[in-house]
């Protein structure tokens, strides 16, 4: 996925009301962000890191900015929740994720049952729905989902749980949006009952693919399957 602007390089002040962030610019000048993750954002947080921001395309936007991405320890760490699904419909359009090749329709945003799922993907001989999440909790080596409970995240899985049932497949797609971790698992500390939700589906035959983006100002891509413990 390549960045259509040219990022703004800055330095991170605070991020305030969820879904702000102010940034000292390169120029002096300060700017507010918004800030798409909705998250308690742990261990990509840190004042004064460099971040990377878009400008906005609507010129009647009230922020000017949005927040894509920090420096944490040296490397890169996309925080914008909405870039993980563009990735995935790229990427699973282009055969490019292990697993989820062949599929000669793909498409966004699609309705099944009270759910909306992020990705469709079909063939002459498959039908496939996929849920896309943004990971980017680090704790040692593992990357862990969610950063804070999720209600909606127990519902998806709950939907694809009724799709494996009605002989379609089904599959979360975990999009790691940082380089500094080796293993994907739940985050059962901070949402025990969407790790026992993850838990039942995989039983159940619901997929899980957790994916490694490498995430630098140019764009980001995927660069590998991680392996995972649920």
């Amino acid at each position: 996925m390549l960045f259509k602007t040219k990022l703004v390089h800055g330095t991170l002040i605070k991020r305030y009301k969820r879904f702000l962030a102010d940034v000292k610019l390169d120029d002096g000048s300060v700017v507010t962000a918004h800030c798409t993750n909705s998250g308690t954002m742990k261990s990509c947080l840190e004042e004064g890191a460099e971040v990377y921001l878009s400008p906005a395309s609507d010129p009647k936007r009230k922020t000017r900015f949005t927040w894509e991405m920090i420096k944490i320890n040296d490397s890169w760490v996309g925080i914008n929740t909405s870039n993980p699904n563009l990735l995935a419909y790229e990427a699973i359009s282009a055969g490019e994720i292990p697993g989820l090749e062949g599929y000669t329709k793909v498409q966004r945003e699609v309705t099944f049952s009270d759910s909306r799922f992020d990705i469709f993907a079909g063939n002459d001989t498959e039908k496939c729905f996929v849920e896309v999440k943004n990971v980017s909790l680090k704790e040692g080596e593992y990357a862990l989902f969610p950063d804070a409970v999720t209600t909606r995240g127990q519902k998806h899985l709950k939907t694809l749980l009724e799709v494996k049932r009605q002989g379609m497949r089904a599959v979360m797609l975990y999009i790691v949006q940082r380089t500094d971790v080796a293993i994907f698992a739940p985050a059962a500390d901070i949402d025990p009952d969407y790790a026992a939700a993850l838990k039942e589906a995989v039983n159940a035959g619901v997929e899980v693919i957790p994916m490694q983006a490498l995430v630098t100002p140019d764009e980001i891509r995927l660069v590998r399957k991680l392996p995972f413990e649920i």
